[in-house]
């Protein structure tokens, strides 16, 4: 098995929900807003997040923001961080890790 995969479960949303409730997604969590949540893909160039207590919102924290040296969180890892950007064209809310801020 591979590094890098993607945990789909049962209560995940599908891509038509988090567009229709990405209004609501955006309304819920500014930028600056703490969020906490599981890691449920894990990619090259970052992880996807179940964001708690958003159940259509697809959090994403990227490489780009991870310090030099940093790694990715595991699969099921639980995760906290701060909302940085909202990303309409693939209604994603993008997310700055705590580890990483104590990394650099």
């Amino acid at each position: 098995m591979t590094e890098f995969g993607w945990r789909r479960g049962p209560d995940d949303p599908f891509p038509e929900q988090i567009r229709r409730a990405w209004p609501a997604t955006v309304s819920a969590l500014p930028i600056g807003t703490p969020v906490s949540g599981q890691v449920v893909g894990r990619q090259p160039f970052g992880i996807f997040i179940r964001i708690n207590g958003s159940p259509h919102a697809v959090g994403m924290a990227d490489t780009g923001s991870m310090p030099a040296g940093g790694t990715l969180p595991a699969l099921g890892a639980q995760v906290s961080g701060t909302v940085v950007r909202h990303t309409d064209s693939s209604f994603q809310v993008r997310i700055r890790l705590s580890e990483w801020l104590d990394e650099d």
